[in-house]
């Protein structure tokens, strides 16, 4: 992402003194590492390294969304950074997300250069599905990133709602009106923070879990549906699993005092970026499986586009071996 790569390492701790800030003000009890996640995931998002984060930390819904939506909504105020984050919910999940990185991610170009690998759960295979392969589930999953796609324009604004609100049945965006969130702040009309797909998605029948794994910029996601949940956690119990752990490391100064950079300058910062696992079976050549290496290129490109900020990525690989009832998607 262009604006990305354009912004300095300053305006980049600027951006996270000031949410650490709104944080505090309006009183969200973070936990130390649920507050350094919180932190690492906007900058992720924000130094175009990921398109999604899932919010899986930080409390428990509607309070969570409540409390997203009122740090955003000022933190946006003080960093022009943060004009492009919005929260997605689908059912019960909800998602922090950067409209222009998400718009890149679902474009047709970007799938035809990164193409998932998928493994199918439906059948207890031994090979990862492409494409172009015929498969139902894998239509519809594709069907759904086109209207991704379509509703998510690379070139649209993303100081305003992406969504077109007349699309009945499809996405949508909250109503506009004055609002007033759990600590008296009032969030402003006409900006909608808030994109709720689990209208959008109701009639799928792909299950929620194989739409994450690309959604969270995974190169090898679970195919199955939701009438065949139990089958495929069934299925993945009898295998042992490769966790695949992204680690990038920031440039050795970056959110460092002046003291702690003289303290630390043979340090780097490593943060996990993200992690996903693949059935052993179908990845015994670990991180030299073609799709790991094209996945790790990929990454590197987007580390190159901010290298003020992210000095490498690597692969961090351990197994985990399957018991049945363990697994759950």
């Amino acid at each position: 992402m262009a604006a990305a790569a354009a912004a300095t390492a300053e305006e980049y701790e600027e951006m996270l003194r000031v949410v650490e800030a709104i944080a505090t003000r309006i009183r969200w009890r973070l936990r130390p590492h649920s507050k350094r996640r919180l932190l690492n995931d906007i900058l992720f998002l924000c130094s175009g390294l990921r398109p999604v984060v899932l919010m899986d930390y930080g409390g428990t819904m509607p309070e969570l969304q409540d409390n997203l939506c009122s740090l955003l909504h000022h933190a946006r105020q003080e960093s022009s950074m943060l004009s492009p984050l919005r929260l997605m919910v689908i059912k019960d999940m909800l998602y922090l997300i950067h409209a222009k990185g998400l718009a890149e991610h679902a474009s047709p170009s970007a799938r035809s250069q990164h193409k998932l690998a998928f493994v199918d759960l439906e059948k207890s295979c031994s090979k990862l599905l492409s494409e172009t392969e015929e498969n139902g589930a894998l239509h519809e999953f594709l069907s759904i990133q086109d209207l991704f796609s379509a509703n998510f324009p690379v070139d649209a604004d993303v100081d305003l709602p992406i969504i077109q609100p007349e699309a009945k049945g499809q996405m949508s965006e909250i109503p506009e009106g004055t609002t007033m969130d759990n600590f008296g702040f009032r969030i402003a009309d006409g900006t909608s923070l808030v994109i709720d797909l689990s209208t959008f998605l109701e009639s799928a029948q792909i299950a929620l879990p194989s739409l994450n794994g690309w959604l969270l910029g995974y190169p090898v996601t679970y195919l199955f549906c939701n009438e065949s949940a139990e089958t495929a956690t069934q299925n993945l119990s009898k295998h042992s699993l490769h966790i695949y752990r992204d680690i990038c490391c920031e440039v050795w100064h970056f959110r460092l005092t002046h003291l702690e950079c003289r303290q630390s300058a043979a340090k780097q910062s490593e943060q996990e970026l993200m992690s996903f696992s693949v059935p052993c079976d179908m990845s015994t050549k670990r991180d030299e499986e073609p799709w790991a290496k094209s996945f790790l290129a990929h990454m590197n490109e987007k580390i190159k586009q901010c290298n003020h900020v992210w000095a490498s990525v690597r692969m961090e690989i351990e197994v985990f071996h399957s018991q049945s009832g363990l697994i759950v998607l």
